[in-house]
Order: C-alpha cells, then sequence, then structure tokens
C-alpha cells in the first residue's frame, strides 16, 4: 500500500480566522494519522479545493465578492512542489460571480469548471500546459425559469461531470433545481440540454452532487430542509429522474440544522452527508439495484459544523472538517456496515472548510 499520500485543507481566512490560507497533513493509510506540514500556500478564503489529475497542480476558489475592482470572486492556480507539496502561486482568474464556492476539473485537466453562491452564475476556465488559467470560456448566470411576482435568486453551489465527460450538472440551493448543461471536451463549452434541469422540493436547497461509481445512479444534499435525494440517470440524455428523498437527521430531532457536504463510498456500498446543526455524519446503505438509500445511523463529528469532510483513497477512512471548532476529525470506516468509529485523532486548523487528498503521482 502507498504510505505517500496527503491532504489538503481549504479554509476561511481574516477577519473569519487566523487562518492564512491552505495548511497540508501527510495522510498514513495504514493508521489515519496526519502528520502536519505547515502552510502550503497562503491564499484569501479559499473554501473549495480541486486536485489536477496529473497531481502537480492544485486551483482554489477565493470565496470573496471583490476581485481586482470587480464584484467578483476569484480562482487561484497554484504549482504543487514535490515532494514537500508547496504551494507556488501561478496566477489568477475572476470567477465570474461573487462567492464562488465550488470547483472541479475535467478528467483531461484541460478545464476547471466552478460554481458562484451569491453570484448565481457558472463558468468555466480554460487551463494551459503549464497549469494556469486561462480567461473564462464560459460564463452563465441562472435565473428562475417559473418567475412570480417575487423571483427565486439564484445560488449556485456545485457543479459536476458525469463519467463519460459529457454532461454538466449544477445543484442550484436559490431556484431548488439540478440544471443540466451539454459540456465539450474539447472546447469546456457549456450549453443547455433537453430536459433543462430536474425540480426538487421547494426549499430544499440543493447543495452538493455525487455519483454512485456505476455511473447509474446520483444523490443530492439539500441543505435548507435536511433531506438527501436519490436519482436514477439518463446517461444518453443527461437528465435525472427521483426515486427517493430521505431525512438526514435521526426521527425526534427538534433543533435547527442545515446540510453541506455527502460522498460516496468508493466500493458504492455507503453514502454519507453532513449535517450542521446535529453536527453529525449521516450514514445511508445503498441498494446496488435501484439506487435507493437505507438510513444506518449517524455519528457525532466531535465538533461544530461539519462543513466538509473527504474519505481516503482507500475507503478506510473519513476526515471530518469541523468549521466553527477548528478541529479535523478522523474516522474508520467499517467496510462490512458502512458505520464510522472515531480513532481518536483531532488536530487543530483554524477554520476548515474544506478537505483534499493527493499524492505525487496523481490526484
Amino acid at each position: 500500500m502507498c504510505n505517500n499520500v496527503y491532504v489538503f485543507i481549504g479554509t476561511y481566512t481574516a477577519p473569519r480566522s487566523e487562518s492564512q490560507g491552505i495548511y497540508l497533513y501527510r495522510f498514513d493509510p495504514e493508521t489515519g494519522r496526519l502528520t502536519p506540514q505547515g502552510l502550503a500556500g497562503e491564499a484569501k478564503n479559499p473554501s473549495f479545493l480541486a486536485v489536477h489529475p496529473s497531481g502537480r497542480f492544485l486551483y482554489a476558489v477565493n470565496e470573496v465578492a471583490d476581485f481586482a475592482g470587480q464584484k467578483t470572486g476569484a480562482v487561484s492556480a497554484f504549482a504543487i512542489d514535490w515532494p514537500g507539496g508547496k504551494l507556488s502561486l501561478l496566477n489568477q482568474q475572476p470567477s465570474g460571480g461573487d462567492a464562488p464556492c465550488h470547483i472541479i476539473i475535467d478528467a483531461a485537466g484541460k478545464h476547471a469548471l466552478v460554481a458562484n453562491y451569491s453570484g448565481g452564475s457558472i463558468e468555466v476556465l480554460p487551463i494551459g500546459a503549464d497549469g494556469k488559467l486561462g480567461e473564462p470560456g464560459t460564463l452563465i448566470r441562472h435565473k428562475d425559469p417559473e418567475p412570480g411576482a417575487k423571483p427565486k435568486r439564484s445560488h449556485c453551489h456545485s457543479i459536476n461531470l458525469d463519467a463519460a465527460q459529457r454532461f454538466a450538472f449544477v445543484a442550484d440551493l436559490g431556484l431548488d433545481r439540478v440544471f443540466f448543461y451539454r459540456f465539450e471536451a474539447a472546447t469546456g463549452k457549456l450549453t443547455s440540454n433537453d430536459p433543462a434541469a430536474v425540480a426538487l422540493a421547494g426549499k430544499a436547497g440543493p447543495r452538493h452532487f455525487a455519483w454512485h461509481p456505476l455511473g447509474r445512479f446520483a444523490y443530492v444534499i439539500n441543505e435548507l430542509n435536511s433531506t438527501v435525494t436519490a436519482f436514477s440517470y439518463d446517461a444518453g440524455q443527461g437528465s435525472l429522474r427521483e426515486t427517493q428523498t430521505l431525512s438526514t437527521l435521526p426521527e425526534g430531532f427538534a433543533g435547527t440544522n442545515d446540510c453541506a457536504e455527502m460522498q460516496v463510498h468508493p466500493s458504492g456500498k455507503f453514502l454519507y452527508g453532513s449535517n450542521r446543526g446535529h453536527d453529525s455524519i449521516a450514514i445511508f446503505e445503498i441498494d446496488q439495484a435501484t439506487g435507493r438509500l437505507k438510513a444506518l445511523g449517524y455519528e457525532s463529528t466531535q465538533g461544530k459544523t461539519p462543513r466538509n469532510f473527504a474519505i481516503d483513497p482507500t475507503g478506510q477512512y473519513l476526515l471530518a472538517a469541523n468549521q466553527d471548532s477548528n478541529t479535523i476529525v478522523v474516522f474508520r470506516i467499517d467496510g462490512q456496515t458502512g458505520l464510522l468509529k472515531a480513532t481518536g485523532q483531532k488536530i487543530d486548523v483554524p477554520a476548515p472548510v474544506c478537505v483534499r487528498f493527493v499524492s505525487p503521482m496523481g490526484g
């Protein structure tokens, strides 16, 4: 088993915390132990990270409202200096809207796709051979498709591609829809699909999106009503059909809560979602024939406001980032039951909001 694994942590910086940017830890997949490597690179509010498929570059959204005199956030490109893992800023580009909150890199490593929360927009930036970001190639602003007397305001919270890199899916928290786009891998161009979207329950607040490894099922975690929705996927049309929606909270919970992150286990057997308020990871079993979910339980994250978490590449550990208690807590995953057990390891990180695994030979 390869022990050459690292973890980058994105954070909120001043005035929210004392953080200076992106931090680095060495990860031991045998024990789950994290060894601090210090500040990898300075950045302003690097609240979501993405690693290039080559493992040579890292990209971060800068979740701000103003950049270079414009009402927009920014996206930063860094070169990763292995074996130390230190980051060197290559360049920055505007994100196409304020408060960018999510970024992915396509499988070919040619494009960065960004979602802007307050800006209500999505953008595609080309990536050069040197890792630098080019000027935006696609910028799309969402509007309420059914505006009434008081139109809803778009809040694009995530953007994801299917395995074939033919379609993109945008979870829009403000419009309670997941939008479908055709993606041209050669150019990075996004165009509206037909059908254009799937609607969720009013005020559900779809936030993050995850694929099942088989590619036939997808899932959305809904921030505002604390649910997770399962879909079947039509790869020909690039469309989703809702099959089930379940609560992420235990029966009888009466406190306030909103959801954040969601991930499918590499085995495809389990799905995990974070609750902020209940401060837990909700655990579901996935039916491999239908993609439907069964609630298995809930595990405290031993901290406040689990904004994000990540499962290590071996599927043995889950790292939960507790934003408001400034900690990363390590859990072991039972491969048979899917349940979590704290390892006893808790590390201090100021306002952690994104966890990303990477090895020097690939993302």
